[in-house]
């Protein structure tokens, strides 16, 4: 029998060699110095050999007890190499049908067609919301009653429309989860309706869509005092009504002058696809007044700080706070909420809008040909659409709106 003091003294040799414990278990050495416990057993008539760990993380006594265990298998019939691969398998599975594993698949599957900035968004929301309560749980398990009370967590600080936005991801894990067979419902699906706070759309993204307060709020715009890079960027806001992001990273090399378009590139819209914006003569204006401040430069807003970044995404939303616009009034994503509200109000085509607005083509290969969809209308509507905030501005009240023939 071997002890802890005789294997501590075992040297390496030329080639390997074995020291027999009992039972069938002995102690092989390689000459590397590395130590293997091993079991040499009979089933079926056949000779076999199961590892058992190595030398000191597996101790004697542990290996001792690992044999015995082996044993037990064997008197049963059981061969242990079988029932050890089938555990690793088995290990292997709950490790890939973890929530997480299927989350970072997800992720890393849905995280090339975002926009960074969004998939930072949902990465960081899935680790600090999600994950740590529901991630080390197999995807198969989970049930309506666990994603709720995670969700609740969110609900309690108040973020009511994270919660929901929360909810929205779990779902598509899910659906991930079942198309690669690792689940077979989604149970987030049971929570839609009625299980969380309902959050107020209305009040999503602040906005003004009275014409006579909307020619008021052009003309605090006009008389902002603060960076004339700013000025022109809050001014050009409604005249493109993009996101926000999309607008304070606009290059001069995007600028086509001779059509009077402005081409987004697929990397930095949301839904990874190129995005036309036929410029009116009043958006050109407002360009081409900024080109001799900033057109020797990558972008046309640059930070305060250095050329060689977009201003920052506050900019915006602090100048209209500047000229008395809180966050309940106005928001630089509430332009874009103006013109869709107004646009479709006057008759507009509604596919010509949402084509305008670039909101998401979820099919990839649609999308990749769909850019230009509708030009000649949207160059038709955003040049009425441009008059049309001129007269408010001018202080009209009653404006014939330019509407689609």
């Amino acid at each position: 029998m071997l002890s802890d003091v005789a294997i501590r003294t075992l040297k390496p040799e030329a080639k390997p060699y074995r020291m027999a414990d009992e039972r069938g278990m002995y102690l092989e050495v390689r000459p590397n110095g590395a130590k293997h416990w091993r079991l040499k057993y009979r089933l079926n008539g056949r000779e076999r050999r199961v590892a058992l760990g190595s030398y000191p993380e597996v101790s004697l006594h542990r290996a001792r007890s690992r044999r015995d265990e082996a044993r037990e298998l064997i008197l049963k019939g059981t061969d242990p190499c079988e029932h050890l691969r089938t555990r690793k398998r088995a290990a292997m599975l709950e490790e890939t049908n973890r929530f997480e594993t299927v989350a970072t698949e997800w992720l890393e599957k849905r995280g090339a067609l975002w926009v960074a900035a969004h998939g930072d968004k949902v990465r960081s929301r899935l680790a600090r919301d999600i994950l740590p309560w529901l991630g080390s749980r197999a995807v198969n398990s989970i049930e309506a009653p666990e994603i709720l009370e995670v969700l609740r967590r969110v609900e309690s600080r108040g973020a009511h429309e994270t919660a929901h936005r929360e909810l929205q991801y779990i779902s598509r894990i899910f659906r991930y989860a079942i198309a690669t067979g690792r689940a077979k419902r989604d149970p987030a699906a049971d929570l839609r309706g009625e299980a969380l706070v309902p959050v107020d759309r209305s009040k999503h993204h602040a906005t003004i869509v009275d014409p006579v307060q909307i020619g008021a709020l052009l003309r605090a715009m006009k008389e902002y005092c603060g960076s004339f890079v700013v000025k022109t960027a809050l001014r050009l806001a409604p005249l493109v009504f993009v996101r926000p992001g999309e607008l304070r990273q606009m290059e001069w090399a995007e600028i086509r002058w001779e059509d009077r378009t402005w081409h987004i590139p697929a990397e930095r819209m949301k839904m990874r696809a190129v995005h036309i914006v036929p410029l009116s003569a009043q958006a050109i204006a407002l360009l081409r007044e900024l080109l001799p401040l900033t057109g020797d430069g990558r972008y046309a807003f640059p930070g305060a700080r250095t050329n060689s970044r977009p201003m920052s995404n506050n900019a915006v939303t602090a100048a209209l706070r500047a000229i008395g616009y809180d966050k309940g009034q106005m928001t630089g994503h509430g332009f874009r909420a103006m013109a869709s509200t107004l646009l479709n109000e006057q008759g507009w085509n509604r596919d010509v809008i949402e084509r305008q607005l670039a909101h998401g083509e979820r099919d990839k290969v649609r999308a990749s040909y769909n850019y230009a969809e509708h030009l000649p209308e949207r160059r038709k509507m955003m040049q009425s659409w441009a008059d049309y905030l001129t007269s408010l501005e001018d202080g009209a009240t009653l404006v014939a709106f330019f509407r689609a023939a």
